[in-house]
């Protein structure tokens, strides 16, 4: 019996995480709304005169898409003399010497080519040895698989009107968003954080993130932040909440677009996902204290808390699954009372609102219900089942983040689809060693099938989209991994 109750209590307990969660996305989408509405109003006078700016690309083993981040690069459209582009390479193959190449091609541009021979500090260590000779007062960045829009610079550079504004951030769109169902996956995804997350928390004077890529910073708002730090794997989000936590402003502007290349196999996806979720927990453990004793307002406390430990909803989600189980069992023997079961369906809630904030957002992004609603009814269910599909994977990153555990960080592969020249198989970027996660994301797939088996046996269905969902995730996620390992050997 203290088993079950054990269970029992793991079970609840991820349920009212998750109901937490979601009530603080659907305040995100409370505001988000009234943002639609108000965005508009932010002051962006054209400056009197523009100011030097300096282009960061950082870049590592980038054979497929760097000579379209270049071209597009030397398109920017911003007067010559004021603006330094620098190619920060960490390259140790063949990148190298077509870098090299491909500059020669614009020499009417002024490329500032730094290539380290280590890559002590990654990418955070690039960028804060590039910062060094930058000669620019604003520092955009962008990676290797975005293609910067030719007006970025004169888009964005008017909205530091203030001089409290340290970091203007844009919205990324996906060149690749119908490449497969994978991508399609993906864009639902960020669009949400893009549309919801971003607009919500900026609305109401919350912390926001720089997103790593797409975004323009004040120099100065970065120095006097301590600079780029390479202590978590998520240094775009560390940077964020030390600049903000010393009174810089940051502005988010979902109408300027940042254009970028989605990964379009599960094993690219997750070596992203680990480090976005990873990173986050390394973060939530080095700036959740300190924000929880700085003085700044409730709501700002509640959502920056939120935001740092919003990774750990997957921890939430493969605990509340495997003790889910053994509710299920209690429950068909009667050693739970029904009435508690059902009294716990208060947490669907949860579930509730975080498809709402998704829903909105999906609808918002194709700006046409009629034309969406098809689309809708089939990537919703899917892409809910695949997040859960990733629980185990992602659940171990953020335990490391949690725990102190350090790991390398791992770039995601990049394929530049789009060109037609590139084919999957022959990225020589991918990973081919499959982690032992995968073989238990496979046996996690047959449980919770076995349990959709076994609720249609003893005719017991109060968890069947629960686990038919699971299982539907699990399988996807163990398929599509299993397929993607294998394009590397």
């Amino acid at each position: 019996m203290i088993f079950l109750y054990f269970l029992c209590g793991l079970y609840f307990l991820g349920m009212l995480f998750i109901l937490i969660y979601s009530l603080a996305q659907g305040h995100l989408l409370f505001h988000f709304l009234k943002a639609r509405k108000e965005w508009d109003n932010i002051p962006n006078k054209t400056p009197e005169e523009w100011p030097k700016v300096t282009v960061q690309l950082p870049v590592f083993n980038e054979l497929y898409v760097v000579e379209r981040l270049i071209e597009a690069a030397a398109k920017l459209n911003y007067p010559k003399d004021l603006l330094q582009i620098q190619i920060l390479d960490d390259s140790t193959d063949q990148t190298v010497d077509l870098i090299r190449e491909k500059l020669n091609e614009y020499p009417e541009v002024n490329f500032q080519y730094i290539h380290r021979t280590n890559r002590a500090g990654f990418k955070a260590g690039a960028l804060r040895e590039g910062l060094e000779k930058a000669t620019g007062e604003f520092i955009a960045i962008f990676d290797a698989d975005f293609v910067p829009d030719p007006d970025f610079l004169i888009k964005t550079l008017p909205y530091f009107s203030s001089e409290k504004v340290g970091m203007i951030q844009t919205r990324w769109t996906h060149l690749n968003r119908d490449y497969s169902l994978l991508t399609r996956l993906q864009a639902f995804a960020l669009d949400a954080h893009f549309f919801i997350e971003q607009m919500g928390r900026n609305h109401q004077g919350a912390f926001i993130n720089f997103n790593g890529t797409g975004g323009i910073w004040r120099k100065s708002c970065i120095l006097d932040a301590g600079n780029w730090h390479d202590d978590t794997l998520t240094e775009d989000l560390d940077l964020s909440y030390r600049a903000q936590r010393k009174g810089w402003k940051f502005v988010y502007r979902p109408e300027i677009e940042s254009p970028a290349e989605l990964p379009p196999i599960m094993s690219a996806i997750k070596s992203q996902q680990f480090r976005w979720t990873k990173g986050g927990a390394e973060c939530a453990v080095k700036h959740a204290g300190a924000v929880s004793h700085e003085a700044l307002p409730f709501r700002v406390k509640f959502h920056s808390f939120a935001h740092l430990f919003n990774s750990t909803i997957f921890i939430a989600v493969l605990l509340t699954s495997l003790s889910s189980i053994g509710v299920w069992w209690a429950g068909e023997k009667g050693l739970i009372p029904e009435v508690l079961i059902r009294i716990s369906g208060i947490f669907l809630i949860g579930f509730v609102l975080i498809a709402g904030v998704y829903l909105v957002s999906y609808f918002y992004g194709k700006r046409s219900f009629v034309n969406s609603a098809l689309g809708v009814i089939w990537q919703l269910p899917l892409f809910l089942s695949v997040s859960m599909g990733l629980a185990l994977h992602n659940a171990q990153a953020v335990w490391e983040g949690l725990s102190g555990k350090k790991s390398p960080f791992i770039r995601t592969p990049k394929f530049n689809l789009e060109s037609g020249n590139v084919q999957l198989s022959g990225n020589r970027y991918l990973l081919h060693r499959m982690p032992i996660t995968t073989w238990f994301e496979g046996l996690l797939a047959l449980v919770f099938w076995g349990m959709v088996w076994l609720a249609f046996r003893e005719k017991n269905f109060l968890f069947l989209p629960f686990h038919t969902m699971l299982a539907f995730g699990y399988s996807l996620v163990f398929i599509t991994s299993f397929k993607s390992y294998g394009l590397g050997r």
